[in-house]
């Protein structure tokens, strides 16, 4: 079992070890490397090193760039000596996830079908990150296709979690999560089709964001279902999320708020409503994580939250069939637009398989369904959000569940490991609403539990406030697995 230590706690030296480089935030980084006490060939070092001692037992990285990272990485020093600083990302090393197209990269997706693909461009997100300095180590695990919440990978071997390897990541960003526990990497980008950031975010203890649908560009990314397809920064806090996000994203809404790392603490007014659903998020959770839940509400009521239930009656009926429909039949659609399937399908892991086999038996009346309750669900967010600012929810029913582990038992009532970390999530891709996953407390066995907070679209920066001030009461994001 991974032990907390809290040596990351204490005050840097005047020149941070590389195990306590790895641990700064972006924030605290980006002044070292602005000033010159420290420089972006060391952070890069750093994490390689960390990446080379750690991955062989982490297994968080598909293809790992060393030789581009440190040619990167003394472009940026050359750069930030001549005045040249582009941000607080130039020369922080991150991570992207094995669907994001990478120009002279291999992007495999997680599958046998893409082992050798090394695209000609980069995605949109990867173009943008770039830009600003940011310096790419490689390319993380992933659950094949992106197909799954567990991070088991068939092809490439799963992803185990930093605070307990015998545990599953969560996924399909689980090499991303993990990698940025055990500080392999300062950040990485995910995808969220159905809980693909949260996920892994909650089981790994750190924070990732699924923006409003549509504000981050998924152009360059192996889709998995285009109507629910999200793009996000994965991070160890929520400023540094909110840095990724303020270089990632595209436009916003015209009044929008735009997140601001440097204004969040400011955007949050004193009194603020969160709601608790009264239907759907809290039916069958897991006592640990109902618990953990429970305490970061008293703890968001103590900074001037007001807590109000909120009823949403529609949302089960509708999100089901619809989410499961539309997911499946725009998954078989892509992959066999591609030629994969069924002309590979013995390439597929069984569970890919076996999805995509059930795409092919979806109606396109039951499609056309699925995306007519969509309404249905958008009433009961709508109606909640004339009246609060977020909704409280569990990311997952259950903290990281064993891995190889088929089955669990919440409440009396057995479902699947599927079922239990992704039921909490689905509601915010049907919709498009933003969704933050923050770190609140962990299981008597030591395990992450993640609190998810959802927002009104385009509401990231109020999302992001919130979520910060909860952090800086807690300071749970400060704990990290005591990797040997």
């Amino acid at each position: 079992m991974a032990r907390v230590h809290t040596r990351a706690n204490a005050p840097l030296e005047k020149h941070p070890k590389p195990d306590e480089l790895v641990f700064l935030s972006i924030q605290e980084a980006a002044r070292l490397l602005q000033s010159r006490e420290i420089s972006p060939v060391e952070l890069v070092e750093a994490a390689l090193a960390r990446i080379g001692r750690l991955n062989p037992a982490l297994n968080t990285f598909i293809t790992v760039v060393p030789d581009l990272a440190l040619r990167a990485a003394r472009t940026a020093q050359r750069e930030i000596a001549r005045g040249k600083w582009k941000g607080p990302l130039h020369g922080i090393p991150i991570s992207l996830k094995d669907n994001i197209w990478t120009r002279g990269i291999r992007t495999t997706s997680g599958s046998k079908i893409l082992a050798d693909f090394v695209p000609s461009d980069d995605a949109d997100v990867a173009k943008r990150l770039t830009r600003a300095g940011a310096i790419l180590l490689g390319k993380t695990n992933m659950h094949e296709f992106a197909y799954g919440i567990t991070n088991e990978n068939p092809h490439f071997g799963p992803a185990c979690n930093p605070w307990n390897r015998e545990r599953v990541t969560g996924g399909s960003s689980g090499g991303s999560a993990a990698a940025i526990t055990a500080g392999m990497c300062f950040a990485s980008v995910g995808t969220d089709t159905g809980g693909s950031i949260r996920i892994p975010s909650a089981l790994c203890g750190i924070v990732g964001l699924k923006p409003t649908f549509g504000l981050v560009s998924v152009a360059g990314i192996v889709p998995l279902a285009h109507s629910l397809d999200h793009a996000g920064p994965l991070a160890r806090s929520v400023t540094d999320a909110c840095i990724m996000l303020e270089v990632i994203a595209g436009e916003y809404r015209k009044g929008a708020t735009l997140p601001d790392y440097r204004k969040l603490r400011s955007i949050l007014r004193k009194r603020f409503r969160l709601g608790w659903p009264e239907h759907y998020f809290f039916d069958r959770v897991d006592p640990e994580v109902l618990e953990a839940i429970e305490v970061a509400t008293k703890v968001l009521h103590s900074l001037g939250g007001r807590i109000e239930h909120v009823p949403m009656p529609g949302l089960a009926g509708a999100l089901l069939p619809g989410t499961n429909d539309i997911a499946l039949a725009e998954a078989t659609h892509y992959h066999e637009s591609q030629g994969y399937f069924p002309a590979r399908a013995d390439d597929y892991g069984d569970d890919v398989r076996h999805r995509l086999d059930q795409g092919t038996r979806v109606r396109a009346l039951d499609y056309l369904r699925g995306l007519a309750m969509k309404t249905e669900a958008e009433k009961d967010f709508q109606a909640a959000f004339d009246r609060v600012d977020a909704i409280v929810a569990p990311v997952t029913a259950t903290s990281a569940t064993k891995i190889g582990q088929q089955d669990v038992e919440i409440a009396g009532e057995k479902e699947t490991v599927r079922s239990a970390l992704v039921r909490m999530n689905r509601p915010a891709n049907f919709t498009g609403h933003p969704a933050i996953s923050i770190p609140c407390g962990f299981t008597r066995e030591g395990l992450p539990v993640g609190m998810q907070l959802i927002g009104p679209r385009w509401s990231e920066a109020r999302l992001l406030a919130i979520a910060l001030a909860y952090e800086e009461a807690t300071e749970w994001h400060k704990r990290h697995p005591n990797l040997v």
